[in-house]
Order: C-alpha cells, then structure tokens, then sequence
C-alpha cells in the first residue's frame, strides 16, 4: 500500500536560502504508544531553524534531519494506543526538537497544550517556544520575584517581547535592551520599564542599568545575546543576582572577571530547551499551561507576531528572520490559518 504524502519544509542543501523549500515527502506513520499525530496549521520560526539550515545545528537523535521546525498548532488527527490526555479534533499546540514544519508532527502527547479558544492558529503557533523558554529561564531557572529587577536582552526577540510580558506580571522591574532604536520604540506597549539602546560598547548597558537601579544592578539578567555582552552583563549584575545564559547570538565565547564573579556571589546559569528529554519538556509545558496560559485568557500576556508567510514562502521567511528587523515571531502557515 501506497504511504500517504504531506508538504514539508525541507532542508535541500546546507547553506543559504536558496538549499531550503517546500517538498513533499512522506507522512509520519501512524502514532504508537502515547505519540499523538497533530495536522499543523501553523508553525512558529526561530533562529534554531536558520542555524539547522546552515548545518551548524543539527537535531537529536530520532528527529527529522532535513526538516526543522520546534513548534506547532494545530489539531490532533491520530493517537496511539496508549495516549489518554486528548481525542480527535482537539486544538494543540506545543514543542517539539524537530520535524514541526510540515503538514503533519508527531509528537508525545505529554509536550501538548490545549489552545485558548480566543487564539488563532498563528497567535498559538508564536507561542510555545518562547514562552515556554522565557518562563522556564525567568522563574524555574532564575526564580525571579516580585519587586525585583530583570535585565533582558534582545527584548524586542521573540523570547524578549515574551521574558518582558511575563516579568510585568509577576511584578518584576523590567529592563530591555537592544541594538535598534527602532526596535525599542516598539516594544514600548509592553510595559518595559527602562529600555537601552547598546552601541559598539557593549559595557555601556552595564553604566546604565547601575546609574538607573542606584548602583544595585538586576537581580535577574537574561542573556540571549552572550559574546562581548557576557561580561557587561556580570557588571550590570545586583549582590547575589542570577545571570541566564539562553542564546549566543553575538557568538559562543567570552571572557570575565573572576574575582567579580565571586565578589558579587553571582550565580551563573545555562539553559536549552531543545534537546531535553521528552519528560523535562513535558514538566516545561506542564508549567506554561498552569502558570502562563491563565495570562493568556486574561489578555494579561499575548503573542507578538512580526510577519506570517505561507510554508511556500520559506525562502522569504528566513530572508525575514536573518535581516534582524523582526520585533517577535515570524510563523509559517500550512492551510488557511
């Protein structure tokens, strides 16, 4: 018997855009065990995908080599035999380290949320991945408490415009930083506190954030960027603060100063999401629908989306992501989403 195909985004080629498009490959088997078979509607894009497409990051193993994606909404369209959280027709979203840009994912069921109803298909699928990372860095990872102060940079990112949402609502000062005026001009609405605008001198950033705290610094700094900005950052840290290293988008290595790391008593964490296990995500996700979602239905919290694209206009996406002018999320859509 024939196996049943299904559009995908695929990886032709490592490189540039040009190696990445839409193809038709075959559809997922049926699920076994408590994997779930979601119909996508819609899939969020990250910077995760650009450098899986370079071929500088590749998957874990029992993922999807040539066709990245790590989050998904859309509904449930086949469960195995042992799945018992979700029936056919439901509207999910969630997360998963590969495969999620195509008509069809398969995932285990544990790693799924159920959508607010006021969402739409895109709003969902600009969702799970950046808060999920934001809520884990901010509050599992750093906790971070009320009346404290958080230093986020990036902020106008995805996971920034959603750390800086979060942080509002749990009563946190927020302070966000970014390389573009015009990026911090638009995240405004988002109740940032202080925003600084860093120029070729990363530890600028660190002057300012001491001069605005009265030299006592943030409590919680979350790092997207690393690089140069990795010491400016423990500068900028408050007596026993918590610097989260999540992203090194300003490169991989670093140097600091020792002797401030311990005279701060300075905590120094690091953190991924995609290549945990099935079960630390499902303990992430299970955390993002207790503790974020109740936000979401109360407006407190919501999706920032920059641009939606068809999954045909990949090329156009990444083209999109990589010009660094996104303020949130970039999503692809797969029907009439």
């Amino acid at each position: 018997m024939r196996s049943a195909n299904m559009r995908a985004v695929v990886i032709a080629s490592p490189g540039g855009v040009e190696g990445i498009e839409l193809q038709e490959v075959e559809m997922p088997a049926r699920p076994a065990g408590d994997r779930v078979r979601v119909r996508v509607h819609a899939a969020g894009l990250n910077r995760a995908d650009i450098l899986q497409r370079r071929g500088h990051y590749p998957p874990p193993p029992g993922y999807p080599e040539n066709i990245p994606g790590l989050e998904f909404a859309g509904e449930v369209e086949a469960l195995g035999e042992a799945a018992q959280c979700w029936k056919i027709g439901d509207r999910v979203f969630g997360l998963t380290a590969g495969g999620a840009q195509a008509e069809f994912v398969i995932v285990a069921e544990s790693n799924l949320a159920a959508i607010p109803a006021q969402l739409s298909w895109v709003e969902a699928a600009a969702m799970p991945e950046v808060f999920v990372t934001a809520h884990d860095a901010l509050f599992t990872q750093a906790h971070l408490q009320k009346g404290e102060t958080v230093l986020i940079h990036a902020v106008a990112s995805g996971v920034g415009t959603a750390a800086a949402q979060l942080a509002h609502a749990a009563g946190a000062t927020v302070i966000g930083t970014s390389r573009r005026a015009e990026k911090l001009e638009r995240v405004r609405d988002f109740n940032i506190d202080k925003t600084i605008l860093v120029g070729d001198a990363p530890e600028s950033f660190a002057e300012a954030v001491l001069e605005w705290t009265n030299n006592h610094g943030a409590d919680v700094v979350l790092d997207l960027v690393g690089g140069k900005y990795f010491p400016a950052s423990l500068m900028a840290l408050a007596p026993r603060g918590r610097l989260i290293c999540v992203g090194t988008t300003a490169g991989a290595k670093s140097e600091i100063e020792i002797g401030l790391l311990m005279r701060k008593r300075a905590s120094i964490i690091g953190t991924v999401l995609r290549s945990r296990s099935v079960e630390e995500k499902a303990s992430a996700i299970q955390l993002f629908a207790d503790q974020v979602l109740p936000l979401v239905r109360r407006s407190t919290v919501r999706a920032v989306v920059e641009a939606v694209y068809k999954a045909e206009e990949i090329r156009a996406a990444h083209e999109h992501l990589e010009s660094n002018r996104a303020v949130g999320k970039i999503v692809l859509t797969f029907t009439n989403a």
